[in-house]
């Protein structure tokens, strides 16, 4: 019989999705630590359980397989449910059996939009960061922050004049815009596709584009992400946004804070000292004078924390290539805050797991 004649034949197996992954596959101990933070927040999941209608898809599940979507760097809803009709590991993770029907990426879509408008994606980090505090892993003296641009999904022909009337159609999808020998300001334009999205450029020479920041404190010992925060994208942003995560750091016990130079302004050194936080920040003398002197920068714990601090691209860098954060696929600062949220929190999910391997004899 020819081989192209040969038809597959309906397969029956007697192993569930458990059974074939193997011990040492690095998704088990990240689905260890998802179970467990999974079950602390029991509670606020069978408050989201739909108590009408059609039965909706588990809040477990589906936080389970947006991890997935993350940590597999899949760039969209359509493609997760296709990859979890036939990967048995995805099925294993997301705790669906092989013969569970795979839900239709519009159903599944639909549902998310319960949680993006949910304080659920903060909550599970915190969980996720309680098991670090508890295996050791954090600092609780020395941090850094910084913060990065994400795009938004929006294009620069939707930044259009406030005052301006709705636009009649007409060009396709793609309408020809002249901006030639127009100013275009965030006070006077926005988008017609994502109103909070700010026009906003990395440094000079850069081209603007529409965008949010995100922020992050990072502990200098392994680094972790302590607090994941998103922002307007505005020339003050990082600074605010700063404050506000070191504010919350637990304890107003001394600790220190690097920072690049942006960070480097007298507002925002003053502001550290009053919180108990040496500011560490490199200094700025680029026709000015640094807010960091020499009773700073003449500590060896400077130059420390000068190294140690660039670890913190390696954080942007995972949430912007592996977590598919260069370019959100959502609207709106609170649902690209969310998933900013999650993403830093699958980052220490894969962190925490290659740190206990390491330690582990």
């Amino acid at each position: 019989m020819r081989g192209d004649d040969v038809q597959q034949q309906t397969m029956f197996s007697y192993l569930s999705p458990e059974d074939r992954v193997p011990q040492d596959h690095p998704l088990r101990p990240i689905r260890d630590m998802v179970n467990k933070a999974l079950a602390e927040l029991s509670g606020e999941f069978q408050a989201m359980y739909s108590r009408e209608g059609r039965p909706s898809i588990p809040p477990e599940k589906l936080l389970r397989a947006l991890l997935l979507q993350v940590l597999y760097t899949i760039r969209s809803a359509r493609l997760l449910m296709e990859q979890l009709d036939y990967n048995l590991l995805f099925r294993w993770f997301v705790g669906l059996s092989m013969d569970d029907k795979v839900w239709d990426h519009s159903v599944f879509s639909k549902n998310q939009e319960r949680f993006l408008d949910s304080d659920l994606a903060a909550a599970f980090f915190a969980r996720i960061l309680e098991q670090a505090k508890t295996a050791r892993l954090l600092s609780d003296e020395h941090f850094t922050v910084d913060g990065t641009l994400i795009e938004a999904w929006a294009s620069l022909k939707s930044f259009r004049p406030k005052d301006a009337p709705p636009s009649e159609g007409g060009g396709g999808r793609n309408p020809e815009v002249d901006f030639h020998g127009e100013k275009r300001l965030n006070q006077t334009h926005a988008s017609t596709t994502d109103p909070e999205a700010r026009l906003f450029r990395k440094g000079k020479g850069k081209e603007a584009k529409l965008c949010f920041m995100g922020h992050v404190l990072m502990e200098n010992r392994h680094g972790l992400v302590i607090s994941p925060c998103l922002t307007a994208a505005t020339g003050t942003a990082e600074r605010e946004a700063a404050e506000a995560m070191v504010e919350s750091v637990p304890g107003r016990h001394r600790i220190t804070v690097g920072g690049d130079k942006a960070y480097d302004t007298r507002g925002f050194v003053q502001s550290l000292r009053a919180l108990n936080a040496v500011p560490h920040v490199t200094q700025n003398c680029n026709g000015r004078k640094s807010a960091i002197d020499g009773r700073t920068t003449r500590h060896p714990g400077y130059a420390v924390s000068q190294r140690l601090r660039k670890r913190v691209e390696e954080i942007f860098g995972w949430m912007k290539t592996v977590g598919n954060l260069r370019k959100t696929r959502h609207r709106g600062e609170d649902r690209v805050g969310w998933v900013f949220t999650l993403t830093a929190a699958a980052y220490n999910l894969v962190r925490i797991r290659n740190l206990t391997t390491a330690i582990s004899p």
